[in-house]
């Protein structure tokens, strides 16, 4: 099955999705937000990445920022923070570059790695991208974060190619119906900048039904 360009959505929407599938819909569908610090701290870190002038070439690696990705597919669309290109016996022809080159995309992150995929399947996102749009196959990227200043070099393997084109399939269902799921309270909206729009612990109230069921127990005792 192929999307429609109209149809597409955003790449990065597949880590709101993995964290909390309510907080997605509320962005991307119900086209909420509201800032806290710790997206503007992300902000600020993508801006200092994102220069699509900004173009190295050192000994054989080629850099590009902020490079335009989507795929038919998938039907996403969105950016790769930085994408490099490594000079190789066996890997893809470059416009005006000499020689075979090896895609290599990473995604910058503010903080620390997370116990959560959320990261890696925006990356695993990013890289079926590059591979549909140069007919090669992307091997391995890496996810690079601010606090540790180092990266994580993640293998795009069959099973998080799996778990992408699933998520994808059910972010359109989802967004084809209009549908925002409700919420599920966790220790985790404490840090969502989206509390006060979600308002997560209503959800957690009981009906009206229930609450004078249980009046009513409670003074037949």
């Amino acid at each position: 099955m192929e999307y429609k360009e109209d149809d597409y959505l955003m790449i990065s929407g597949i880590q709101h999705f993995k964290f909390c599938r309510r907080q997605w819909a509320l962005i991307h569908i119900e086209q909420q937000w509201a800032e806290n610090v710790h997206t503007i701290v992300g902000e600020l870190m993508h801006k200092k990445v994102h220069d699509p002038y900004l173009k190295e070439k050192r000994k054989d690696m080629l850099i590009t920022r902020a490079l335009p990705v989507s795929s038919r597919m998938l039907g996403v669309r969105g950016e790769c923070d930085v994408v490099e290109f490594h000079k190789c016996e066996d890997g893809v022809k470059l416009y005006g570059h000499r020689g075979l080159y090896q895609i290599f995309p990473v995604e910058y992150k503010k903080g620390k790695p997370k116990i959560s995929e959320e990261d890696i399947l925006q990356l695993a996102a990013q890289a079926m991208c590059l591979e549909e749009m140069f007919s090669t196959v992307v091997t391995e990227g890496a996810l690079f974060y601010g606090e540790t200043r180092r990266r994580e070099v993640v293998a795009i393997t069959e099973e998080l190619r799996c778990q992408v084109k699933e998520m994808f399939q059910e972010m359109h269902q989802y967004y084809e119906r209009c549908y925002t799921p409700k919420v599920k309270w966790s220790k985790r909206c404490n840090g969502c900048s989206l509390k006060d729009i979600c308002l997560p612990k209503l959800g957690k109230a009981i009906s009206v039904k229930d609450y004078m069921n249980q009046v009513l127990l409670e003074e037949e005792v």
